[in-house]
């Protein structure tokens, strides 16, 4: 027999707006019959029914995307809960108080440092739920073993989960006094916390970054969409993990945020829980002062095909609503804003009874028998363990759609009058000696008034109840969280000579350095041991960069094959999806095709098997456009290739000023460990690629590499002998340009002209060396591969020196120059802030002119272009002409 429907989804529509109320109740009644009497499943069908012909006639009408505010998950439906509560909550008091002692600690000590208390005050119970009994870590990567779940963290929520890691002794009391503080704390024998998750600043602890609002959510999408795609290429078995991530309803304001929302419905990832922490506010104010943020997200993720939870009202009233014969409860909660729902929460008991159920009779005859205490201590559903565990475990039963869990808190929760519910919350970090013991006795803990001014930790004996349960949890769910691991095999990389001989010995061919890199990746492809590791990405323009023969050779990757007969099938090039597919094709997002890269050049530490993504899009949507995006996956010590092709301003002729990229190798030079190349040949391409294989895969380091592309056919040479180590290096001496001896007039000593360039503009810096040999000045190329890499040779000399070492050897640029003679003239085809990074390591006495594309891009020819931006081979000779009368 079915559960009778609970009255408060039962109230009638307004009155004033039915024209026949009888009709209506009849229609209601057959319904409920046919609920009670056939089960949900038929009542389903005959909905789905009703709505086509609906549509059919054309009545207008679609069903409302929201539902009543309540629970989702009714109370009779609600699974027995499996931990011991009373411990559960007790450990949960805990934390909060460890959290909260850290951030007042060191901010009494250190006023500059902030911190958070307010954010995981309101998240604490949905992380503990999540803790106890569904976020597993990794056993092991052998045969049998639970590889781990993913978990991503709310990020001011981090003091929460350092004074986790105190209770499981991960963490000493010495490291949380140095919370912030990651200098001075090695100083002192202590491990300095982070402000946020920072994987680069605790390499052992935190897994994902997600401090910079909206990318740890679009982050967690395609880290669970490349589980289904290691899984569909029989790479590694993730099935039975998940994706979790806790975020902030403010958070959802972020595009990145919503922007794959659909993908992941799309590819029905039902690996993937989000967790949405609806405390209502920002950082200002209400995150919806004048609406209701949980029916709006509930509206956009059903929308866009997510199963949604709504964790809204905890056990305590449960007793109300079943009272509540009329539905006002229900009614009147769904109409109140979140912005009155804030002010009720910073308020008491009695502001409560008198302004909230003291709204109209029904509202006010619920309340009676309940103490102003009793009213106070409402729970909303994110702070009850035993709703948040029924949600939870509705989610993780939740086949065939990504969930979203929406639950409701207080933001600064149990802070009483020091910050609950208050504006000023989410900067609170400082609270007095009675907010103080106001929140020891909130929370019953065991702190004398001296402990709890004196913000002392406090961690349970190792024997007690407490301290035997948390470690057993834990100890079932496969160990601590979170938790990074880098264990993984070595990939071996193929000779150089084996895919790359073509560019290394090129005899003059000609072609752009991106056919050259698209040619090695097939070979690469083709290798039995590295090959199924290669992971090619693009945004939507594999035909663009003449990626097209790959569709064929190793396959887009789609979830549930190709259902279609494509239109190009009789071509050579022929779109092919396949479950087994290679090429992540992201479509037009970047965020997206970045977020793929991300979890791919990541894998090697979340799933202990080592890929090699190959990221390649148009160089202006790179750092521009993404930055932040990359940023955070230097943070996480990805590894791989970002291709930035059709780069620089010039080379791109008439796409004009959107797409011509003249900056993106200023931004990289700002990421430590991205090392960035510019090479002009498609040999330097090779060494350049090679090496960071072999860097990545066989030594295992954290970096990853930048290399720009150009869509520019002219002649390849070949590698000059003994050029590898310059071409990694930074540059090397490309080649010397005079008139031959028996053309000189007279004995006098040819004047003399260094002339260094990059990437597109090389072949404009040898021909102006030719023009002026032609002249009778004597010029030398150098090829410069990485501006970057030369700086940062440049500063470490600088800095060894500084310091007083013995020796702190000579930058490489100055060494490459001091063979050279005269002037030195710079071009590229990026700002001048580019050549101009290694004016300091340049020779004394050698004038330097550096040569770029500063301002916006424009539509014309290439020749156009450089010439006016001052890059082509006139504009160099003349520029050397310039310098060699100034030097004179």
């Amino acid at each position: 027999m079915n559960a009778p429907m609970p009255s408060y989804l039962l109230s009638p529509h307004d009155p004033a707006v039915d024209a026949d109320p009888l009709e209506t109740a009849e229609w209601r009644e057959a319904f409920l019959a046919l609920v009670a009497t056939e089960g949900p499943e038929r009542a389903r069908f005959v909905l789905d029914e009703l709505a086509r012909l609906a549509r059919a006639q054309r009545v207008g009408w679609q069903p409302d995307l929201n539902s009543p505010y309540v629970n989702t998950v009714a109370a009779q439906a609600q699974p027995v809960f499996p931990g011991d509560l009373a411990i559960e909550e007790r450990l949960a008091s805990i934390m909060r108080w460890n959290a909260l002692a850290m951030v007042v600690r060191a901010n009494q000590a250190y006023g500059e440092l902030g911190g958070h208390i307010a954010s995981y005050a309101s998240a604490a119970d949905l992380f503990e739920t999540g803790f106890h009994h569904f976020f597993r870590a990794r056993e092991g990567t052998g045969p049998g073993q639970h590889r781990g779940d993913l978990v991503f963290f709310q990020p001011h929520s981090a003091p929460g989960v350092y004074a986790r890691a105190f209770l499981e002794g991960r963490l000493t009391e010495h490291d949380l006094q140095h919370y912030r503080q990651e200098i001075t704390a090695p100083t002192v024998g202590a491990q300095g916390l982070s402000s946020y998750p920072h994987p680069w600043l605790m390499p052992d602890f935190w897994q994902f970054p997600t401090g910079s609002m909206g990318i740890g959510p679009i982050s967690s999408i395609y880290h669970a969409r490349f589980m289904r795609y290691l899984t569909h290429r029989n790479l590694l078995d993730c099935q039975g993990r998940k994706v979790w991530g806790v975020f902030g309803d403010g958070e959802m304001d972020e595009p990145e945020s919503m922007s794959a929302l659909t993908l992941a419905a799309r590819e029905g990832l039902d690996n993937l829980v989000w967790v949405v922490n609806c405390n209502l506010q920002r950082l200002d104010g209400p995150v919806r002062g004048n609406g209701r943020i949980v029916d709006e997200l509930e509206r956009l993720f059903a929308g866009a095909g997510w199963n949604v939870v709504k964790l809204l009202w905890g056990s305590d009233w449960d007793g109300l609503f079943a009272r509540d014969l009329t539905g006002t409860l229900a009614r009147t909660l769904g109409g109140t804003v979140d912005g009155q729902m804030q002010t009720f929460a910073a308020k008491d008991g009695r502001f409560n009874r008198d302004n909230f159920f003291g709204q109209n009779p029904e509202l006010a005859a619920l309340a009676q028998g309940m103490t102003d205490e009793q009213i106070d201590r409402l729970k909303r559903g994110g702070h009850d363990l035993v709703k948040i565990h029924a949600a939870y475990a509705a989610a993780a039963a939740h086949r065939g759609q990504p969930t979203v869990i929406l639950a409701h808190t207080k933001k600064g929760y149990g802070m009483g009058s020091a910050g609950q519910g208050k504006m000023t919350t989410h900067s609170q970090k400082k609270l007095d000696d009675t907010d103080l013991i106001e929140f020891r006795n909130r929370f019953n803990l065991p702190l004398s008034d001296a402990q709890a001014t004196g913000l002392a930790f406090y961690r349970p004996a190792e024997d007690s109840a407490e301290m035997q349960y948390l470690r057993a949890r834990r100890a079932e769910l496969g160990g601590a969280l979170p938790r990074r691991e880098t264990a993984c095999d070595a990939v071996p990389v193929p000779a150089l000579a084996q895919y790359a001989q073509f560019a290394l010995a090129a005899d003059g061919k000609e072609m752009s350095t991106t056919m050259a890199f698209v040619r090695m990746l097939g070979t690469l492809l083709k290798d039995a041991q590295l090959g199924p590791r290669i992971v090619p990405i693009v945004a939507d323009e594999a035909r663009t960069f003449g990626m097209a023969n790959l569709f064929k050779q190793v396959g887009i990757y789609s979830s549930v094959g190709q259902r279609y007969a494509p239109e190009d099938i009789g071509s050579v090039l022929s779109y092919r999806e396949a479950l087994d597919g290679q090429i992540l094709e992201e479509g037009i997002s970047e965020a997206g095709a970045i977020a793929s890269w991300t979890a791919a050049a990541t894998s090697y530490s979340v799933h202990g098997l080592a890929m090699l993504p190959f990221y390649i899009y148009y160089s202006m949507f790179g750092f521009q456009r993404v930055g932040d995006a990359i940023w955070a996956a230097a943070d996480q010590r990805a590894r791989g290739f970002l291709l930035g092709a059709t780069s620089g301003r010039t080379t791109l002729g008439g796409e004009g000023l959107q797409h011509q990229d003249g900056s993106s190798h200023l931004v990289a030079a700002t990421i430590p460990n991205c090392k960035a190349y510019d090479p002009a040949y498609a040999g330097e391409l090779a060494v350049v690629l090679d090496a960071g294989m072999r860097e990545m895969l066989v030594e295992q380091r954290d970096v990853f590499y930048y290399v720009t592309l150009m869509n520019e056919n002219y002649a390849q040479p070949d590698l000059p002998e003994g050029a590898a180590e310059g071409v990694l290096r930074g540059c090397y001496v490309f080649g010397s340009y005079s008139r031959l001896p028996q053309e000189r007039q007279g004995g006098a000593s040819p004047q003399a002209v260094t002339l260094m360039g990059s990437g597109a503009i090389l072949t404009e810096v040898v021909k102006a060396a030719e023009l002026l040999a032609a002249e009778g000045i004597a010029a030398t190329v150098l090829s410069v591969t990485s501006w970057s890499e030369l700086a940062r040779d440049g500063v470490a000399c600088e800095q060894r020196a500084i310091l007083g070492e013995a020796a702190p050897g000579t930058p490489w640029i100055a060494r490459q120059l001091a063979a050279t003679q005269g002037p030195v003239v710079a071009a590229t085809d990026y700002v001048r802030a580019v050549p101009e990074s290694v004016r300091a390591f340049v020779p004394e006495g050698r004038r330097y002119l550096t040569l770029g594309t500063d301002g916006f891009g424009r539509s014309d020819t290439r020749a156009a272009l450089r010439q006016h931006f001052g890059v082509d081979a006139q504009s160099i000779a003349r520029a050397a002409r310039h310098a060699l009368r100034a030097h004179a």
